[in-house]
């Protein structure tokens, strides 16, 4: 999906493979398709990631109530291919809530804006927007246990490599100390936090922009906005540049959502908000 493996780009744009039956993934990885052969999966993970140097801790704080997730396998297998028109979806997630509001948010926090846009060149307006996009600023992160989710994910065939390293990764959050296993709840697929990064783009871009020795995605506003915008800064984001259809910006929405419908909703939402 989209370049930092925000798996809603799965949703929106809607390529998806599929296969049948069980066996092997890529790699050779074993996989099924059924809750049985899942507890002995887990167990020959657990050595995996002990062997890539994720402590013991981690791994046993991290599984402590993971199972085979049939519901999540449901939402998988029932995402439906994107066909609403950009005027159709901007229409909706565009509206005059997420304007209001977001203005709000911009004005309450106009001096953190300040200092992110001065340190990562991304205005609040954008920022804003995709806070609002994702999880109505914060108000709803999903309720998925993350670490469930993606070891579902990690040992069903349809993707298994591609969550295996992703589960991987969220092991990592816990081990540095940035979240709980407790904490980490958000949408099926094991985007967490506020802005909804996967465990990938969270190691790589998420910043203590607070200062209190954790990189928390889910509770610290500081974090997540700076993370944001680190996000784009590391995407190639031109300070002072327009983010519009179009403009230098644009291409760089398109690394947050493949799905141009809906980089072009945070573009008009982010104007919006801006007051144009």
């Amino acid at each position: 999906m989209s370049g930092h493996s925000h798996f809603r780009g799965i949703v929106l744009a809607a390529a998806l493979l599929v296969g049948s039956g069980a066996g092997a993934a890529e790699g050779g990885v074993d996989c099924g398709r059924s809750a049985e052969g899942f507890e002995p999966w887990l167990d020959s993970f657990k050595r995996e990631a002990a062997a890539a140097g994720i402590s013991q801790h981690a791994i046993q704080a991290s599984f402590a109530d993971v199972y085979y997730d049939r519901s999540v396998i449901s939402h998988d297998r029932g995402q439906k291919v994107f066909r609403q028109s950009f005027e159709q979806f901007s229409a909706r997630m565009a509206n005059s809530f997420r304007i209001n509001k977001g203005r709000q948010l911009l004005q309450r926090h106009a001096g953190l804006f300040r200092q992110i846009e001065q340190r990562y060149g991304v205005p609040g307006p954008v920022l804003v927007a995709i806070w609002g996009l994702e999880t109505d600023f914060g108000s709803f992160n999903g309720s998925f246990a993350t670490i469930r989710a993606l070891a579902t994910l990690a040992y069903d065939c349809r993707r298994a490599e591609r969550f295996r390293g992703e589960l991987l990764d969220a092991l990592r959050i816990v081990d540095r100390g940035d979240l709980s296993p407790d904490k980490m709840r958000g949408a099926w697929a094991g985007e967490i936090g506020q802005t909804q990064f996967m465990p990938s783009s969270y190691l790589k871009f998420a910043v203590d922009f607070n200062g209190d020795g954790s990189r928390d995605l889910v509770h610290d506003t500081a974090d997540v906005l700076a993370s944001t915008a680190n996000f784009l800064h590391g995407s190639g984001w031109k300070a002072g540049a327009g983010w519009d259809e179009g403009e230098p910006n644009f291409p760089v929405l398109l690394e947050w959502n493949k799905a141009k419908v809906y980089s072009k909703t945070i573009a008009l939402l982010a104007d919006r908000i801006d007051g144009r």
